[in-house]
């Protein structure tokens, strides 16, 4: 399935087959699936693609394998042709990969696309998610419809979605007469409307303002500790993936080069940081001498004292910046310990900053 300009890429538009029909409740009861409760919902083995052949043969995608348990909230990072994008829509079964599997609540994604689109929405960035010409409840009603489930069978639900979007009074109305930011939660709310095992997020937080985005990030983890729906969630919002994330997947040049949960990737990664502020300001000639054995940055120059953070090495301390201090007559006004974030994490893993959807 080619999602396009104007199509919905909800992953249940696939077409179905007579397996494919039973409502997704039962569905994630177990009834249609091959899975235990303790099973993972998600099953990525081995995957690759590769795009042309020969000397123009480019590997997108280079054995990536990952297992998500249901339930669980998990980012899936990469920069620029880290490959994230097409391990995305191989899982979604809109891209076919070159060798590997994948298994949604048990059912293998390519072998038996119709029956394992029933478990799966997606919210992909960059594509027109929802028919603009139909309502907002209409959008929500045709991919439950899609799923099998009735108007009456999902009013509860759909009515929930639009008060927590703060679409109630926008239901009857035409998805093209919304803003940006309203049509962004339409799509989500149509994306969550079926009640799926599992949801690809890519970037749901674009065009929200301040108070919509939270009451996402608190939507999905009740979500997921409630309704047991497993979220995948792709974004450059690095606040959003560390606040509700259990656990982050980094790829990079078509491998994933780290899976732990947040909490441990932080603490692996955690290092020596501070952040100083001197009465007066800094020489070329002192801040030379601390580049040299430290790492030094954001230096900034205040009224009469001036501000920066370093890091230390291993063999660093804090009292050898201290003692370049002193020795150059800088008096230390304030000194803080700086932590890491995710951001920190995913810049020394990858070597860059968090960027876009890669290949």
């Amino acid at each position: 399935m080619n999602a396009t300009e104007g199509e919905a890429v909800d992953a249940s538009s696939a077409p179905e087959d007579d397996s494919a029909r039973k409502p997704t409740d039962a569905n994630r009861s177990g009834e249609d699936t091959a899975t235990g409760p303790d099973d993972p919902v998600l099953s990525v083995r081995d995957l690759r693609k590769t795009y042309g052949s020969g000397d123009d043969a480019v590997r997108a995608v280079d054995g990536v394998s990952f297992e998500v348990e249901r339930g669980s909230v998990v980012g899936l990072l990469g920069p620029n042709g880290a490959g994230k994008t097409t391990t995305i829509k191989s899982i979604l079964g809109l891209v076919v990969p070159s060798s590997g599997s994948v298994r949604v609540a048990g059912v293998d994604v390519h072998a038996d696309p119709g029956r394992a689109y029933q478990h799966v929405g997606a919210m992909l960035e960059g594509a027109r998610n929802v028919y603009w010409r139909l309502t907002v409840r209409e959008n929500l009603e045709f991919f439950a419809a899609l799923g099998g489930q009735h108007a009456e069978s999902t009013r509860d639900r759909h009515d929930r979605l639009l008060e927590q979007f703060g679409l109630a009074d926008k239901a009857d109305d035409p998805v093209n007469e919304l803003s940006r930011g309203q049509k962004q939660k339409v799509s989500l709310a149509a994306t969550l409307a079926r009640g799926t095992d599992v949801v690809f997020l890519d970037e749901p937080t674009l065009g929200l303002d301040v108070e919509a985005s939270l009451e996402l990030r608190r939507e999905l983890a009740r979500l997921a500790d409630e309704e047991e729906i497993t979220v995948v969630l792709s974004s450059h919002d690095m606040e959003v993936l560390e606040e509700i994330c259990d656990r982050v997947v980094i790829l990079s040049d078509g491998r994933v080069i780290a899976d732990d949960a947040v909490e441990d990737l932080v603490g692996v990664f955690e290092t020596q940081a501070y952040q100083l502020v001197v009465a007066g300001d800094v020489t070329s000639e002192v801040r030379d001498r601390l580049d040299g054995r430290f790492r030094v940055e954001n230096w900034e120059s205040l009224e009469d004292r001036t501000r920066f953070d370093v890091t230390l090495g291993e063999d660093d301390t804090l009292y050898g910046v201290l003692d370049v201090l002193r020795e150059a007559d800088h008096r230390l006004l304030d000194v803080d310990g700086l932590e890491p974030d995710l951001e920190d994490v995913f810049l020394d893993v990858t070597g860059t900053g968090p960027g876009g959807d890669g290949a």
